[in-house]
């Protein structure tokens, strides 16, 4: 009984949260802007020459990450099936097909309870990611300012209305964005320099240049700077962190195995991938945008949460 009737408080207090989100009108301004923030990327990336693809939301395989989450497996048919953290693994693989791809990707990563404090996580969300062949760090880099540019532009234009009811004058960023090694940052700043310089900051740059243990397995190792990733964070300033990641892609079937051996993740998981990878892939490079998170800068919001109707809170009962 006392289980039952836990279950029916935890029930009414999701739902009051959630009706009162929905009813109150709260986000109608933020949700429209998220709407037209959508709309300007997909059509940006289609004047380039990019194809969108579905999302893939089941799989065996997705990216093992380099951070602490719970298991989103399930068993199907005597099957083991994983949520997507990323689509990166079948980038690269759509890329056998196409030159150029994108999709809106809702990633489910089960971040642990502590991540709800910071108001930068949430346990659900959608990243726009893209992978392009033959590209180089630099190109991608080149791409994702121009995007931004655009979608900064288009929203200034397009929500002029819904920005003035937030109380938010919207900044167009000026290109090229300033850039960082992560060494140098590092030392000066120690650990924490990621928070210390979007503090610090009035417009976005680049983090570059990670050291190979701070990554996944798929990073291509720079060719002249053994132990140095070719790879890349977009910061946004005014202490909103980390608002997109990317970089080149290792391709080379002996390469991968050997990162995978290297960062000690079960290789047994991956044996899909590398039979593909095996066949022969495209080198690429591409990177993931977390529409929540540019969604809370655009719109100078507090947490997270509010940039989703449904919003996913670690360690929470959410509808």
């Amino acid at each position: 009984m006392e289980l039952e009737l836990s279950q029916e408080m935890l029930a009414k207090k999701a739902a009051d949260e959630c009706y009162n989100r929905l009813f109150s009108g709260e986000l109608t301004n933020v949700i429209k802007i998220k709407s037209s923030i959508r709309k300007a990327m997909a059509d940006f990336l289609r004047g380039e020459g990019f194809v969108e693809i579905s999302p893939v939301i089941l799989s065996p395989i997705t990216d093992p990450l380099r951070h602490e989450t719970l298991n989103g497996k399930i068993t199907y048919y005597g099957h083991s099936y994983t949520l997507t953290k990323s689509m990166l693994l079948h980038k690269q693989m759509a890329l056998l097909s196409f030159e150029k791809i994108f999709s809106f990707s809702p990633n489910v990563r089960l971040e642990t309870a502590e991540k709800k404090e910071t108001g930068k996580h949430l346990f659900e969300f959608t990243q726009l990611d893209l992978e392009m062949r033959h590209a180089s760090r630099e190109e991608v880099m080149e791409l994702a300012e121009r995007l931004l540019v655009h979608v900064f532009r288009n929203i200034k234009k397009t929500c002029r209305e819904e920005l003035s009811k937030l109380g938010r004058e919207l900044r167009v960023p000026s290109r090229p964005f300033k850039r960082i090694q992560f060494g140098q940052a590092y030392k000066i700043y120690g650990k924490e320099f990621e928070a210390t310089l979007s503090n610090g900051a009035k417009e976005p740059f680049w983090i570059v240049d990670f050291p190979i243990q701070e990554r996944e397995f798929y990073d291509k190792e720079s060719e002249h700077r053994p132990g140095i990733l070719k790879d890349m964070d977009m910061i946004y300033p005014e202490g909103y962190g980390e608002g997109l990641s990317g970089g080149e892609r290792e391709y080379e079937y002996g390469k991968v195995k050997d990162r995978i051996e290297a960062n000690e993740v079960d290789f047994s998981v991956y044996l899909p991938y590398l039979e593909i990878v095996k066949r022969g892939i495209h080198p690429s490079a591409g990177f993931g945008i977390g529409l929540e998170r540019l969604v809370r800068f655009i719109c100078r919001l507090e947490d997270l949460r509010e940039a989703t109707l449904f919003p996913k809170i670690p360690g929470e009962y959410c509808i």
